[in-house]
């Protein structure tokens, strides 16, 4: 459902519901309680809901500030994970540029096949949350197998088979690490604490008694507003290959490997 969301409906969209829906459930919520117990206008209790709200609020936004900046982390070092693959790719594409014209050729067109199997394959399984390893298998065989027939001739070859078959090994290990990426999610337990705790702090300010009512309104909506968007971040940033925020391909396009987009 949540991949669903990210993928059909930009992050524009899913702000205006999420902390508006968010606001519009804390207000509807004030005012209603506060028909219906009237004293509470008075600010009776207002010590002891202070004391729980100021001590529930602490830990939430402790909780809070844990989940969004380890999902901003993942998302960084997800990029970063992208960014990699395609460098290596690139410069495996730039060393077989040393090798005889048939092995030149057919690395390239392996390297060229990974390239689009990552960007056209791929990545559309990963915005879906169901990456595979068989899209992107065959061609990275090719080009183990291109590289294990060949026997380099001179020094000069041997520097760049050698640095071939290193950036060839970074780009599998590179590769594994990005699906596991678009596989990972927000724990279970993290994601009830995260929502659950929204459930819990949300009413806490309905009990928190003041004789304006604008006033009141305007204290429960900024509450309301900054959990909301607090929540949202949480939502778009917990799948790093989904949504407005995803990981972006354009690395797989540039550079040395553009060519294999243009012909």
């Amino acid at each position: 459902m949540s991949l669903w969301l990210l993928n059909n409906f930009s992050t524009f969209t899913l702000a205006v519901v999420a902390v508006g829906g968010t606001i519009l459930f804390a207000v509807t919520g004030s005012l209603l309680l506060r028909r219906r117990y009237p004293s509470l206008a008075g600010g009776e209790h207002n010590d002891m809901v202070g004391v729980t709200l100021g001590m529930f609020g602490a830990i939430y936004g402790i909780i809070l500030a844990f989940v969004i900046v380890t999902l901003w982390t993942q998302l960084e070092a997800t990029q970063t994970i992208v960014a990699s693959e395609a460098t290596d790719t690139a410069l495996i594409a730039r060393d077989a540029a040393a090798f005889p014209d048939p092995v030149r050729a057919r690395l390239d067109a392996a390297m060229s096949g990974y390239v689009h199997a990552v960007v056209e394959d791929q990545w559309p399984r990963m915005r879906a949350g169901n990456p595979s390893y068989e899209a992107t298998e065959a061609h990275l065989q090719d080009a183990f197998r291109v590289l294990q027939e060949y026997n380099p001739q001179g020094q000069a070859e041997q520097v760049f088979y050698e640095q071939a078959v290193d950036h060839l090994n970074d780009v599998a290990s590179q590769r594994r690490a990005r699906i596991t990426m678009a596989r990972q999610e927000l724990p279970p337990l993290l994601q009830a604490l995260a929502f659950g705790g929204a459930l819990v702090l949300i009413p806490l300010t309905f009990l928190y008694g003041l004789r304006k009512l604008r006033v009141q309104v305007l204290f429960v909506a900024s509450v309301a507003g900054l959990v909301g968007f607090s929540l949202l971040l949480v939502f778009v940033l917990d799948r790093p290959f989904s949504g407005d925020l995803s990981v972006s391909p354009a690395p797989y396009r540039e550079g040395a490997l553009s060519r294999y987009w243009t012909r």
